[in-house]
């Protein structure tokens, strides 16, 4: 990529002086390497496919960072399940920055008969209704397992704001627990509740089934969204096998 970046110095007295002062800058351009998306066990180690960056055809060097986008670390923990963006940063001579990313799933696939972590894809209804395609087959709806044996989802509303309706990371509802008595026989139990990041409120997940034989998921959702309005999630969670 590149512009001109231009300066104009204006005086009155001295038309010497208000000559334009021109000159091209090029912008980092990056060759990002392998897929775009990386799974990696947990447990794993993850061998980054690496990233060239350059200026004007010149290889420059990069920074890389990682943040877990849903758990909050600041590296990359091949320990913690989430999903990771690996940023890939530049900067060109006139000091103008340029980015590119990768995404790192760290996952576990559990049997879905004693263990309901994995990675999901989604189809979210809100009171029965399904508005169209972007709310099918969503990519992805993490559920991990916490140190104290409880499990968690990184979206109770199945991402019906941040891709459904493509808001973003910034309105998920998080920090939905699932106690799982016996996952055999559905009893579950869904302590505390939640608020979504954008929107506020208070949400509580009123049910889950599991199929281990098709690998499905339905979990669904109350969410007060204020003293008057009240809406319904239903969650189809197909585990993706990894």
């Amino acid at each position: 990529m590149t512009v001109v970046v231009s300066g104009l110095l204006l005086t009155s007295c001295d038309a010497d002086s208000s000559a334009n002062v021109s000159r091209v800058t090029n912008y980092p351009v990056f060759e990002v390497n392998g897929e775009s998306t990386v799974f990696v066990p947990l447990g794993g180690t993850y061998t980054d496919p690496g990233v060239v960056a350059t200026e004007n055809g010149a290889v420059i060097p990069t920074d890389i960072t990682f943040s877990g986008n849903y758990r909050g670390a600041k590296t990359l923990d091949t320990n913690t399940m989430d999903e990771y963006t690996q940023t890939y940063s530049a900067t060109n001579v006139d000091g103008f920055k340029g980015a590119a990313t990768r995404k790192v799933i760290v996952y576990k696939t559990g049997d879905l008969v004693n263990s309901i972590e994995g990675v999901y894809t989604c189809t979210i209804a809100r009171n029965g209704t399904i508005p169209s395609n972007a709310y099918r087959n969503i990519k992805y709806i993490y559920i991990w397992k916490n140190t104290d044996g409880s499990y968690e989802i990184s979206d109770s509303f199945g991402g019906w704001y941040a891709y459904g309706r493509a808001l973003g990371i910034g309105y998920i509802t998080p920090g939905a627990k699932i106690i799982a008595n016996d996952i055999a026989t559905n009893d579950f139990t869904f302590p505390g509740t939640q608020a979504n990041s954008g929107f506020g409120g208070s949400s509580k997940i009123t049910g889950l089934t599991v199929n281990a034989n098709t690998k499905t998921l339905v979990l669904t959702d109350l969410w007060a969204a204020d003293a008057s309005t009240n809406y319904t999630f239903t969650a189809t969670l197909t585990q993706v096998q990894l």
